[in-house]
């Protein structure tokens, strides 16, 4: 590898730290669905698995319109960031660590894993797809300790 390449790789994998946090913060902006969306590609896919999967700029959109009726308070820290950068496309794998409070005024701790696809777009890194695997959701008062995940509502 050349040192071009060595350095454009270097450029590439912080352009993409930078499309991460810049998701980060449109979320802690009261899940900005402007922001967030134009994030993606106009086919991107957004899988928050208990949260929704939304396929397309316009559902990811609308989706996170809506996300405030679920979450009322988060600050996501995405940490411990492994990216892979093959020309115009690249994988990353990201930690999440969120204090939240939902809708209802619950206070709780999430925990998850981000799985991530990338492209390059007119020279511009954008989500091609962003799963989150969600490992724990613990309320506070409890902690993850005691409890990962709250019991489901009864039906």
């Amino acid at each position: 590898m050349t040192l071009e390449e060595r350095i454009q790789r270097l450029e590439d994998i912080q352009e993409i730290k930078t499309l991460k946090h810049r998701y980060s913060d449109f979320c802690d902006r009261d899940y900005d669905p402007v922001g967030i969306s134009e994030l993606f590609t106009e086919d991107g896919v957004w899988d928050g698995g208990a949260f929704g999967r939304h396929e397309g700029r316009q559902a990811i959109h609308d989706g996170f319109a809506a996300a405030s009726d679920q979450v009322e308070f988060a600050i996501h820290h995405a940490t411990n960031p492994i990216i892979e950068v093959n020309g115009d496309s690249a994988t990353g794998q990201w930690f999440l660590w969120q204090p939240m409070v939902t809708a209802d005024g619950q206070a709780m701790w999430m925990g998850a894993r981000y799985n991530e696809i990338y492209v390059r777009v007119e020279g511009k890194w954008m989500f091609k797809e962003l799963v989150l695997d969600i490992r724990m959701m613990s309320p506070y008062e409890h902690g993850f300790g005691k409890m990962r995940f709250p019991p489901a509502p009864a039906e």
